[in-house]
């Protein structure tokens, strides 16, 4: 998912007057009040009774649509789902849940969240909201957010089934503010490198990152890894933050610029903890916004290396203009540039579906699959413009950022049946709907040693797998057979121990990972 990146708070507070400007010509009868007029008019003329707020979002979202691909209008419910998210926090029972067919499952509780103090416990499923039947009514996760969530203090009663136990069970459960931590996970791997991995980049991003960073170096900590795979953004000034821990003083970590947005520059201060070191951060395809800041500046100043794969290529800032009315539009007011000024932002004439398809088209066009010395004569001609690191090396711009080690897909264990398996969540499906029915692990290293399918469980995989109109041969199924395992595995132990555990598992065989450990010795 790509988050985005927006002007973070403190911006935004600099800036009310222009948002309240902005509300009030949107509101006006002056300076295209054409659309109020319209809509005026079709509230106290037109023959049948319509709702206006469907077609001024639509006539916000056309226009919108005409500007970039990451302009977008929120409705209030999504706003503050959009601000929660980013902000890592929100009021509600804290539980994670998979929903599979209709039914949901939860499949993680936070330790310390009101759910798991009532007694909910994970493999539960949840039958009613308060009095809303969740399941086998096709409930969207957007409607199972609204319901779940609500202000601190109030009460919500879930209705969940057991397995094991015949009568369904009613949990009145206290809303209460439920934190998210942007840090997935965070230890030492072999030879004591660090590695952190880091989702998004929210209000308190560099404040938990600090603290992983600095519990790393009493462990004796040797170099760091820092893996911005899949972060989709979040606030710049996160992002700048989090930056400012490598680099030394006064070095520029980006500059802003816009049509009415003078340039804007962000430097280091003398408050990095890791100005010295041994670093490597993991790009990849989703890798975005405020996420290619950081890769962006550690590439630009020789700070460190790049491994992976290519970024997404957005290289657009939005600001936050919030209504009256709880929504919001994320307006592009600027683009960023690195240090040695180039744009990593790759086209959009051809419309948003294009421009967020091409992430996928790079499998089709086998780019994800291609060395990096036939990927760059692909990507980049002698005529592009190019543009020079700290050292001199050439770096590119306008599409994303290319790593300095580029590590395509290992096409070795896949094939088109764990592609489809893991884009119909197959796999998700499988652990919930039958492996957690299985006896519980000891540990996490029993779990390890000892985690196999039998003849039994594969037919059932392969049973859920043609209904899914996915039909596999066993020599297909054997070529997939290390990754897939894999995810099972993963997936139980994320079940049954966390988060932590989850990445400890996937870590084993990341091959991503696993060359950027070369880099250490």
């Amino acid at each position: 998912m790509v988050l985005g990146m927006v002007l973070g708070p403190k911006f935004q507070k600099e800036n009310n007057k222009t948002n309240n400007e902005l509300t009030n010509r949107l509101q006006s009868d002056e300076d295209g009040g054409k659309l109020s007029q319209v809509l005026d008019l079709i509230k106290e003329n037109y023959v049948d009774d319509v709702k206006l707020d469907t077609f001024q979002n639509l006539a916000i979202n056309e226009i919108l649509n005409h500007l970039d691909p990451h302009s977008a209008y929120l409705p209030p419910v999504e706003a503050r789902q959009f601000s929660d998210d980013i902000n890592g926090n929100y009021d509600g029972v804290g539980i994670e849940y998979q929903l599979l067919n209709d039914t949901l499952i939860i499949t993680h509780l936070n330790s310390m969240g009101p759910a798991a103090k009532a007694g909910l416990q994970s493999g539960d499923q949840l039958l009613k909201i308060g009095t809303v039947n969740i399941a086998g009514t096709g409930a969207t996760s957007k409607k199972i957010v609204e319901l779940i969530r609500g202000r601190q203090g109030t009460l919500v009663n879930l209705t969940i089934r057991r397995y094991g136990v015949t009568d369904e069970i009613v949990y009145q459960v206290p809303r209460n503010k439920i934190t998210i931590s942007s840090i997935d996970v965070a230890y030492l791997l072999q030879n004591k490198i660090g590695y952190i991995k880091v989702s998004k980049f929210g209000a308190k991003t560099d404040e938990d990152f600090q603290a992983e960073l600095i519990r790393l170096k009493k462990q004796g900590m040797k170099g760091l890894i820092v893996d911005l795979r899949e972060n989709g953004g979040g606030y710049l000034n996160a992002a700048t933050a989090l930056a400012d821990q490598f680099l030394p003083e006064n070095k520029l970590i980006v500059y802003t610029q816009g049509q009415h947005e003078p340039r804007t520059d962000y430097f280091a201060t003398r408050a990095g903890n890791y100005e010295q070191g041994k670093l490597v951060v993991l790009i990849d395809e989703g890798t975005a916004s405020a996420s290619e800041i950081i890769a962006g500046a550690i590439q630009d100043l020789d700070r460190g290396i790049l491994v992976g794969r290519r970024s997404f290529g957005k290289g657009l800032v939005q600001e936050q203009f919030n209504f009256g009315d709880g929504s919001s539009l994320n307006l592009t007011v600027a683009r960023y540039y690195t240090p040695s000024g180039r744009s990593i932002q790759k086209p959009y004439l051809h419309g948003k579906a294009e421009y967020f398809q091409e992430v996928s088209n790079r499998l089709s066009s086998g780019e994800l699959l291609q060395d990096k010395e036939h990927l760059m004569s692909n990507l980049y001609s002698t005529k592009d413009k190019f543009f020079r690191t700290t050292s001199g090396r050439i770096v590119y711009g306008g599409g994303g950022i290319m790593p300095d080690i580029y590590v395509p897909v290992d096409t070795s264990k896949t094939n088109k049946l764990y592609y489809a398996l893991s884009r119909k969540a197959v796999l998700n499906e499988y652990v919930y709907s039958y492996l957690i029915k299985a006896k519980r692990p000891v540990n996490l290293n029993s779990l390890s040693a000892e985690f196999n399918i039998s003849n039994l469980q594969y037919k059932k995989l392969v049973a859920l797998a043609k209904s899914k109109n996915i039909i596999f041969s066993a020599k297909e199924f054997d070529v997939a057979r290390h990754l897939i395992m894999l995810d099972l595995k993963a997936l139980l132990t994320r079940f049954y121990f966390g988060e932590a555990a989850y990445y400890h598992v996937l870590n084993e065989d990341d091959h991503v990972l696993l060359r950027s450990l070369k880099e250490f010795k």
